[in-house]
């Protein structure tokens, strides 16, 4: 039977959002509209917090391997704790994802409940020093070295609404086979569910979270 709780033991820090996440992830198994998938190879998960989403994806699907993104110093100091068991299976980049290669700073003006797992970037202003590069999910892809993305896993605070308003996505989105998606906002919403309809994918909900699949893959 596969694993519904990560291979390895994960860390959790004391009096933050991390629990909230394992409880979501590992108990109440947010992705489990992902489970009968089948030779799952390339996965990239965009907005990977501490690594929890990732961890169960590699326990999940034995043969992957999982590009993780995220932006926070904090989170992604965790993230590499965590997926360090993994080995080369698991690669880390301290970014952010965006449409095109911009300056980005970590937004200190709170989003959401301003807690770890809603740390959102934003691009650099005039006169500030950018904080990172951000990463397009067209290099993210490049990064995997592989022709197709089994799984796409975005949940960036917002930035998903860059990513889907640009034309960009047009780019990359014939490489992905199925997207899990967890969208803030009506306009996100909107960007998000055209390009799926314009692709063809499709959508299910699975809690908070957009499913959308290859209409080859679909049953």
């Amino acid at each position: 039977m596969k694993p519904s709780y990560a291979e390895h033991p994960v860390w959790l820090r004391s009096r933050t959002s991390d629990l909230d996440v394992f409880s979501q992830i590992f108990l109440h198994r947010e992705y489990r509209g992902l489970d009968a998938l089948t030779d799952v190879d390339a996965v990239i998960d965009c907005g990977a917090n501490v690594g929890y989403a990732s961890a169960y994806f590699l326990s999940q699907f034995p043969s992957s391997s999982v590009v993780a993104v995220e932006p926070d110093a904090g989170n992604f100091a965790t993230l590499q704790k965590n997926l360090k068991p993994y080995g080369d299976r698991a690669r880390v980049v301290n970014s952010g994802v965006w449409s095109e290669a911009v300056g980005l700073v970590m937004n200190e003006e709170g989003f959401r409940d301003g807690r770890e797992w809603a740390r959102q970037v934003r691009p650099a202003r005039a006169g500030e020093t950018p904080a990172m590069n951000a990463v397009s999910i067209q290099s993210l892809i490049e990064l995997c070295g592989t022709e197709r993305i089994s799984i796409l896993k975005i949940d960036i605070e917002g930035a998903e609404f860059e990513v889907f308003s640009s034309p960009a996505w047009r780019d990359w989105m014939d490489r992905v086979d199925n997207v899990v998606i967890e969208v803030h906002g009506v306009a996100a919403y909107e960007v998000t569910m055209a390009a799926f309809e314009e692709s063809g994918f499709h959508t299910d909900w699975c809690d908070e979270l957009i499913v959308a699949r290859r209409p080859t893959l679909v049953s």
